[in-house]
């Protein structure tokens, strides 16, 4: 599906770094809105009774509505980092100075995918100009086993081999070039094992990496045998490569008396200082973690990133000096994980309307050797494998199948989109039984009156859908192109099109309870600018700047006069990772808890000085105004340093009211949900498999929007990763193991030219109903399952491609590249 040059008047929009968004000239009618420089961000009409910024920066974005014009937050701000990042002077980590006697580190890995580890002779490598040292499992100084909860990896292969790529050893050189060639030359005895390398031969072996999950609600098997229709079929949703654009990286730097700092490519710093210390045997005070921002993370940062960090500090340990190790892009493919790969059996009962009585689901996820961040994962997948309908009688298996593979991991939705695509997968199949619109069948299942509670027990009190999806339909003319591409494919015998809409729920905090909490340092300094500290990290998304957006309206002053640092674990201890598309809420949240109390104290000095209330003062524009006098804000800040005024102050938030018992899998583990839908139309040329996305148009939930173009171009980046997922980019491995899809040139991400003329985003005027900082929601994920209306718009041009039997089920295995579709139209 990829095209190397863009529609005509394309133009190109910064989704994050790493994930590029892009799109088209602007429908006519849509507005046009600057989200940074050099990114442009396109938004349609604002739906009705939404606001528009006017003038100055963000215009035509739709704002939001109660927001003051002068106020930081519902304003289109530049990403903070835009302007060096076009100029080239936004600094990655192999863009830091390197102190002087730093080595550099490169990877020797396994050939074979499961084996026993008999020997490794480095006498060659050694051998050659600039090689310092082989670093082993031998050399390590702490625990041999990673910390990650299973214990079930080693820092370093010890006596056994589980994947092609997993990681023996390193070799240091006084040069990149010097490592890599001397890793080439290692020489490696390794005694092949049987190999398990798909999903169905790790379920006949009952191979897993942690035990089977059911859940639960109603009965099933009455709901099947009770139906009035009845369908069962098979699915299988690939993996899909993070491609970042900054690799895996870390710099190990030793310091005195027993510190050290790690510079890590990383969205959890916290973890990487958890698993560098108990690698070296340090307690975690002596070992500092800092990122000021990641070129693209996705997920493939969470954990992924926590192994460079301990490969290379074990390195420096071992030499006494400071250690890099960057993977090249091909190292970077065939060792970390990916996206897990699920395969589903389904048996689905429904009534005459569509609505489903009864769902019997089996989802197997393939998680590779180890355990990873497997479990949280394939339990995600079972809480939204209803998306946006209610199941009253489901009965769900979930497995988690171990392979001789990578470790597949996080990677953004976390599990969500493999749930996602099951249930509407399954609604589409239903409709074309039915004869029916899907539309309507979705419409019918939709969570409504005596029907909003879920398979795992949470009300949801929050739904926008059944307002929504009409509202979309309208917009988008659902109804009339459905129409028209019925009469279009009536004459077009080779090229068919296809359109659907399908909706979006994501719950929104991490699962895992714990981890949601979250906290920040504000610093007022004498001069009224200001700095702040949290625990979030920056890899494209927007968080810093809509954190200092949210610090500025706290403190009343314009967004130039605060300044986000790196994330830092000397500064925020125990920070939770920028993941589950929470950054801003918890971040956002602590930040302006900790902005607040600067400017409580500051008030509080005030009041007594003009004899008023505290609730009385104002803090706004630079300035601060009581009943009595107007100050600028600088001038009150040097009053109060002069009375020994305390002018920051720590924030600490922890999200309210969610809870989840993970023996059950019931409760409440999501503060809110978010919603959205999409409208997607596609050709496809029946004799080739080819297909093209011809339109895309959007209605999403984002609440009370902090930052609109940000906003819409993670919506576009998401959407457009998504549809590569769905589309093009197919991991491959051969019978030995060996991941062949391991370079651009086999591995296709979508382009420019991939992007359809008509991409058109709108943001749904309301605000979040749950109490979340600005009344804003989270954003980062749940665009990405919005693309799941191509893959459906593919599968129903597949359908009127076939010619015969147009209500059978479409088999289209995902990603529906050209040989899938051309399976599917040929009832394979």
């Amino acid at each position: 599906m990829s095209a190397a040059r863009p529609p005509e008047g394309a133009h190109t929009a910064a989704g994050g770094e790493g994930a590029p968004s892009f799109a088209a000239r602007p429908p006519e009618g849509a507005h046009t809105a600057a989200g940074g420089e050099g990114a442009p961000s396109f938004a349609a009409r604002p739906p009705e009774g939404a606001h528009t910024v006017a003038e100055g920066e963000g215009a035509g974005i739709p704002a939001n509505p109660g927001v003051p014009t002068r106020a930081a937050m519902g304003q289109s701000h530049p990403h903070e980092s835009a302007r060096a990042q076009v100029a080239g002077a936004a600094h990655y980590i192999d863009d830091l100075p390197e102190l002087k006697g730093t080595l550099y580190a490169a990877p020797i890995v396994s050939t074979v995918a499961h084996g026993r580890l008999d020997g490794v002779d480095a006498s060659a490598a050694m051998a050659l100009p600039g090689v310092r040292a082989v670093v082993l499992a031998a050399d390590v100084p702490g625990d041999k086993m990673l910390a990650a909860p299973e214990r079930d990896e080693p820092v370093f292969a010890i006596d056994s081999v589980q994947f092609v790529g997993q990681v023996i050893g390193l070799v240091v050189a006084g040069s990149v070039q010097q490592a890599r060639r001397a890793a080439r030359a290692v020489k490696l005895d390794i005694t092949a094992l049987p190999a398990i390398l798909s999903v169905p031969d790790a379920l006949a072996a009952d191979s897993h990496v942690l035990p089977p999950v059911s859940l639960r609600r109603g009965d099933a098997a009455r709901g099947l045998a009770q139906a009035q229709h009845r369908l069962s079929g098979r699915l299988e949703v690939g993996g899909q490569e993070h491609f970042y654009l900054e690799g895996q990286i870390a710099y190990a730097l030793p310091l005195e008396q027993g510190q050290w700092c790690i510079h890590s490519s990383t969205q959890h710093p916290g973890q990487v200082q958890h698993w560098v210390a108990q690698a070296l045997g340090l307690e975690r005070h002596a070992v500092h973690v800092q990122c000021r921002r990641l070129g693209g993370g996705f997920g493939g940062k969470e954990t992924q990133a926590g192994h460079l960090a301990v490969w290379a500090a074990v390195a420096a340990h071992r030499l006494g000096c400071p250690v890099k190790l960057r993977l090249a892009r091909d190292e970077d493919f065939i060792i970390t994980g990916k996206r897990h790969p699920f395969c589903y059996q389904y048996d689905v009962g429904f009534d005459d309307t569509g609505r489903i009585t009864g769902l019997r689901l089996q989802m197997a996820a393939n998680c590779g050797f180890s355990a990873d961040l497997s479990g949280p994962v394939a339990d995600r997948a079972l809480f939204h494998c209803d998306n946006a309908y209610y199941l009253s009688d489901v009965e769900l298996t979930s497995y988690r199948c171990k392979t001789h593979t990578q470790s597949h991991t996080a990677f953004r939705g976390f599990g969500g989109p493999q749930g996602v695509i099951v249930i509407e997968t399954i609604l589409g199949d239903i409709a074309r039984a039915l004869g029916q619109d899907a539309q309507d069948v979705r419409l019918r299942n939709l969570y409504g009156e005596g029907r909003s509670v879920t398979h795992y027990q949470m009300p949801v009190q929050d739904n926008i859908l059944p307002a929504l999806l009409p509202q979309l339909e309208r917009q988008a003319r659902y109804r009339q192109r459905r129409q028209e591409i019925a009469h279009w494919n009536a004459r077009s015998p080779v090229l068919k099109r296809g359109i659907a809409l399908t909706p979006v729920k994501f719950g929104i905090s991490f699962t895992a309870t714990l981890f949601n909490q979250a906290g920040a340092l504000v610093h007022v300094y004498t001069d009224g600018s200001v700095q702040v500290n949290h625990g979030g990290t920056e890899m494209g998304q927007g968080l810093h700047t809509k954190v200092a957006q949210i610090v500025a309206d706290e403190l009343g002053l314009p967004l130039h006069r605060v300044q986000v640092t790196a994330s830092d674990t000397s500064k925020i201890p125990n920070a939770s990772a920028t993941a589950a598309s929470s950054g801003t809420d918890l971040n956002g949240r602590a930040a302006q808890i900790a902005a607040r109390q600067v400017r409580d104290n500051l008030a509080a000095y005030l009041s007594a000085l003009d004899g008023c209330a505290a609730h009385d003062i104002r803090f706004e524009d630079g300035q601060v105004r009581t009943p009595r006098q107007q100050r600028r804000f600088d001038a009150v800040v040097q009053a109060a340093y002069a009375q020994r005024i305390q002018l920051w102050s720590d924030g600490f938030y922890r999200t309210p009211g969610i809870h989840y018992d993970k023996a059950t899998l019931t409760g409440q583990p999501f503060f809110y949900f978010a919603y959205g839908a999409a409208c997607s139309e596609v050709v496809l040329d029946t004799l080739t498999g080819e297909n093209r996305v011809l339109k895309v148009d959007i209605l999403h939930d984002v609440g009370r929007s902090i930052n609109p173009a940000i906003d819409i171009g993670q919506i576009e980046g998401g959407f457009v990763q998504g549809m590569g997922w769905l589309t093009t980019e197919q991991l491959q491995w051969d019978g030995q193991g060996r991941l062949t899809t391991h370079a651009p040139s086999t591995y296709k991400i979508p382009t420019t030219g991939d992007i359809p003329a008509h991409f058109r985003v709108e943001l749904w005027p309301e605000a979040n109903r749950a109490d979340t900082v600005g009344a804003s929601k989270a954003v980062g994920e749940p665009p990405l399952m919005l693309a799941i209306s191509v893959f459906e718009a593919l599968r129903n041009a597949v359908a009127a491609g076939r010619g015969t039997d147009a209500q059978a089920p479409v088999a289209l295995n995902a990603p529906a590249t050209a040989e899938n579709l051309l399976r599917a139209l040929s009832g394979q």
